[in-house]
C-alpha cells in the first residue's frame, strides 16, 4: 500500500475521532472543523479519480450519521459525569414572601440616611433598604418598622 493511502487512511480515522469528540462534547468547534478539513484530505489523498472520491465521500457520509446516531443512543441511555451537561434541575429559586420578614416588625432601629421616602436604616448592626410611611426621615431618627408591603419595609418615625 502506497504511504499517501495509508496517511489518507489515518486522516479518515482522525476525522472521525474528532468529529465523534465534537459530538460528545461540544464546544469552539474546533475538533468538528479539524475533523472535517481531516475528513475531506483524507478522501483526497485516499481516491485516485473523481468517481472514487464520490463514492469515498458517501461512504464516509454514511459512517458518520451511524456513529452520531450510535453515540446520541448511547448518550442517553448513560449519564456521563459531562461538566457541560446541567444533571439536575434548578427551580426559579426560593421566592422571598412578605411573611418570610415577618420578625423584622417592631424593629427599632436609626436611619442612616434621609427618606424621602425611601433610605437606609440600622436595626442592630444590619442596614437595610426601608421606605417612610410619613414621608421625610431625617437621618439619625429612630424608627421603627411598622409593616411591611410588597416586600418593602414601611418604617415610621418614633
Amino acid at each position: 500500500m502506497e504511504p499517501i493511502v495509508m496517511i489518507g487512511i489515518g486522516l479518515l480515522v482522525l476525522g472521525f475521532v474528532l468529529i465523534c469528540v465534537e459530538v460528545v462534547m461540544p464546544g469552539f468547534g474546533v475538533p468538528g472543523i479539524a475533523g472535517i478539513v481531516s475528513l475531506v484530505a483524507g478522501i483526497f489523498m485516499v481516491s485516485k479519480t473523481v468517481e472514487q472520491g464520490i463514492l469515498i465521500t458517501i461512504l464516509v457520509i454514511v459512517i458518520l450519521a451511524i456513529l452520531v446516531t450510535v453515540l446520541f443512543t448511547l448518550l442517553q441511555k448513560r449519564k456521563f459525569g459531562s461538566p457541560i451537561i446541567l444533571d439536575e434541575e434548578i427551580s426559579g429559586g426560593e421566592k422571598l414572601e412578605s411573611s418570610d420578614m415577618d420578625y423584622l416588625l417592631q424593629k427599632k432601629g436609626v436611619a442612616v440616611t434621609d427618606m424621602r421616602p425611601m433610605g437606609k436604616g440600622d436595626f442592630d448592626g444590619i442596614v437595610l433598604d426601608v421606605y417612610s410611611e410619613n414621608g421625610y426621615i431625617t437621618k439619625g431618627d429612630r424608627i421603627i418598622i411598622d409593616k411591611i408591603v410588597q416586600k418593602k419595609l414601611m418604617v415610621r418615625k418614633l
